[in-house]
């Protein structure tokens, strides 16, 4: 049991709230179309869960060396000998095995598109090292979600997964900046690039701001494209406000409270998905 909770703190497994509720949203609006059985919406957790373990682990792997200077992140792990390096790296080669194995089990689509999902996510761990933007490689990373529920579930053409995977990734993006805040100065001294290393804090915090007024935006937007009524509206107005908030507790002399921050945004997931759930079948 211990083991386990190891590899479950190792991929931070209880953040899997934040792109899940939005895969299975992909595949909700889908079904407005085509029938999903429980046994496709089964795929579609496993597939996430894989991906996601894959990526994490990933993640931790290639920084295991930032981390263990990082006083934030020293006690993770790989950099307190939790877990070792041949450990890690064969918990990504399982992942990466089972998310591929999964997707084809899918549809062949999704099996085909599996590795460019793979090289979509691990990239985001590798940017940090070559581009500022980091941050918006993680929504890129994470607007795969939507998209691959939304093909799992058999959608065609339409707006909808393309309206999810924006709002997804701006809203990713906006919470990752802010929790990049925090490493501002490890981060510069590591010769580390992000948001905030090239715009400061200041202007960083707007940048995040922005794109979660993107998010609601994106979220309007798909009421445009489908007609999921009052209801949804409403939980895109709780959506709103949890953001509101969220940002509040941050500002430019104050980032004690980005951790509170960046929790809430499990809240968000969950909220939409469950409304926008409502929406359809009430519709």
């Amino acid at each position: 049991m211990s083991r386990l909770t190891t590899y479950l703190s190792f991929v931070r497994f209880s953040h899997s709230v934040f792109a899940l509720p939005f895969a299975l949203t992909g595949a909700l609006l889908a079904t407005r179309e085509h029938a999903v059985t429980w046994a496709q919406i089964g795929w579609i957790v496993l597939a996430m869960v894989a991906a996601r373990s894959a990526a994490m682990g990933f993640n931790r792997l290639v920084d295991a060396r930032f981390d263990a200077l990082n006083p934030r992140t020293a006690m993770r792990e790989l950099p307190r000998g939790a877990m070792s390096q041949r450990e890690a790296t064969l918990f990504v080669i399982v992942s990466s095995a089972a998310f591929v194995l999964v997707s084809w089990q899918i549809n062949r689509l999704c099996g085909l598109l599996s590795p460019v999902a793979l090289a979509i996510v691990f990239w985001y761990s590798l940017a940090k090292r070559y581009t500022s933007y980091t941050q918006a490689f993680l929504g890129l990373a994470m607007a795969v979600a939507p998209v691959g529920g939304w093909l799992a579930a058999g959608g065609g053409v339409g707006w909808e997964p393309w309206l999810l995977g924006l709002a997804i990734g701006l809203w990713v993006g906006g919470f990752d900046v802010l929790y990049a805040c925090q490493d501002l100065e490890f981060d510069r001294a590591q010769g580390l690039r992000s948001i905030p290393v090239r715009f400061g804090v200041t202007r960083s915090l707007l940048i995040s701001r922005l794109m979660h007024v993107g998010t609601v935006g994106c979220m309007l937007a798909l009421a445009w494209a489908v007609p999921l009524g009052g209801i949804y509206l409403a939980g895109v107005g709780i959506v709103a406000v949890l953001l509101v908030y969220e940002q509040s507790l941050v500002s430019a002399t104050d980032l004690s409270q980005v951790k509170r921050a960046f929790d809430m945004n499990g809240y968000v997931g969950i909220v939409y998905f469950l409304v926008t759930a409502l929406a359809v079948y009430v519709g």
